[in-house]
């Protein structure tokens, strides 16, 4: 899906990198902070983040950002626990 939205192998590689890298937008960034933080400790999502993504995003964008988040936090947890592995 990244590829189809314009994003590099070397984006895709290095992604761990993105606040640093040069090659994201600030929306990207901000989207991908809220991702890093949902999945770590959804309570590190501070007021700072917020103020940061509401300058990007609408309300409605921002829940659906975080709805799309917890759901593939959901899959991969789901699946960790049944040991599934991932299929092509």
């Amino acid at each position: 899906m990244a590829r189809r939205l314009g994003w590099s192998d070397e984006q895709i590689a290095d992604l761990a990198n993105f606040e640093q890298r040069q090659d994201f937008s600030a929306a990207e960034k901000a989207a991908l902070s809220l991702a890093e933080r949902m999945t770590r400790d959804a309570h590190q999502v501070d007021d700072a983040l917020w103020k940061q993504l509401r300058s990007h995003f609408d309300e409605g964008e921002i829940v659906e950002l975080a709805a799309a988040i917890g759901l593939f936090n959901y899959f991969n947890r789901f699946n960790d626990a049944l040991r599934m592995e991932p299929t092509k």
